[in-house]
């Protein structure tokens, strides 16, 4: 995230932002949150920062959109898969495609592996609202790049029930920049030395663990890789045991 044309493609540092005690958090959020099912997501609460990773229920999400700005472009799709550290139960996964608040260009219809019929088929995603977070309660939500599931969903549920959503993250970019996207070293800074910056979009990360290649900007597809890549990132850099704490954001 991202590149024009590519929502799955912003390659960028790993500097993580001051990460709160989200379970607090969210016993403070169940209580001020005012629509009934954004209520009962927060109240049905996540584990603790200390849980070993083994323990902790996960949910990959993918979100597919219009476009890279979160005010005037929409949401066309969501994939979410749930999952462990050991296993992705494909089986209980969930995809909506939804009307997007712009008119989609055939390219746009081309790229995110849908159909018009789709499209026409579609509710606004205020009919899927109490879906999509009964799929998310209680889980670690994984994604590839925070700031498009994040933001895009935030603005979708202040444009639709007048507040938005908070919920923790494990961003396996964010992994994958952890160790790629390390400063300079002193040396190459006194030799001048330019190092080019290995990728770390979703596909070529993926492509580092000998995981397969999957079509790309379908919101499904996405998320199953996305959650293929965590476990991937898990067994070859992370203990099962390691706490949650270092990872989540």
């Amino acid at each position: 995230m991202l590149f024009l044309g590519d929502l799955k493609t912003k390659e960028r540092g790993g500097a993580a932002a001051h990460v709160p005690d989200w379970p607090q958090h969210f016993a403070m959020l169940a209580e001020t949150a005012r629509d009934p099912r954004l209520k009962a997501y927060y109240a049905q609460g996540i584990p603790s920062g200390t849980s070993p990773l083994h323990d902790v229920p996960m949910v990959a999400l993918d979100v597919e959109t219009t476009g890279l700005d979160t005010v005037r472009d929409g949401i066309v799709s969501i994939g979410v898969v749930p999952m462990t550290t050991t296993r992705i139960q494909l089986s209980a996964s969930r995809y909506w495609v939804v009307q997007p608040r712009v008119e989609l260009t055939p390219e746009s219809v081309t790229i995110h592996a849908i159909t018009h019929a789709q499209i026409e088929a579609a509710s606004d995603m205020s009919a899927i609202l109490g879906e999509l977070l009964q799929a998310l309660a209680g889980r670690i939500v994984v994604v590839h790049c925070r700031d498009i599931e994040r933001g895009f969903l935030d603005t979708a549920f202040k444009a639709r029930i007048g507040e938005g959503i908070e919920f923790p993250v494990i961003d396996t970019m964010e992994l994958e920049a952890r160790l790629h996207r390390k400063p300079p070293s002193l040396l190459d800074r006194l030799l001048g030395r330019r190092v080019r910056a290995a990728s770390i979009r979703l596909a070529a990360s993926r492509t580092r663990y000998r995981l397969p290649r999957y079509r790309a900007h379908h919101a499904l597809t996405d998320a199953l890789a996305t959650a293929e890549l965590l476990q991937a990132q898990v067994a070859h850099r992370f203990s099962p045991q390691a706490p949650l704490r270092e990872l989540w954001l």
